[in-house]
């Protein structure tokens, strides 16, 4: 899948994991599309998962969190996703962003 609102930025913390920020602010119309966007990350991570979803301090081996704030006639999504680099890289690769 080509993703046409979510861009990934990632940072390392030198220890083996990343973390991977991706955010869209979009109007009420295209919200949807953002959030299918977003499902499809989540489903691809569930389905490669490296271990058990959670807080890496309580033994997960990654998680995510997502955010939706509505400003006006403008809705942010912001998903970051926290795991293993190799993975998460593998996941950003799944997931190419649109040619403009």
């Amino acid at each position: 899948m080509t993703l046409q609102y979510l861009l990934f930025d990632a940072s390392d913390d030198g220890e083996g994991t990343g973390t991977w920020d991706a955010m869209a602010s979009v109007q009420a119309s295209q919200l949807p599309e953002v959030m299918k966007e977003v499902q499809a990350v989540l489903a691809w991570a569930e389905a490669h998962s490296p271990g058990p979803r959670g807080p890496l301090d309580d033994g997960g081996a990654w998680d995510a969190d997502q955010l939706v704030q509505n400003e006006g006639d403008w809705t942010t999504v912001t998903l970051t996703i926290t795991g293993p680099w190799a993975w998460g890289e593998a996941l950003v690769a799944a997931f190419p962003p649109a040619e403009n």
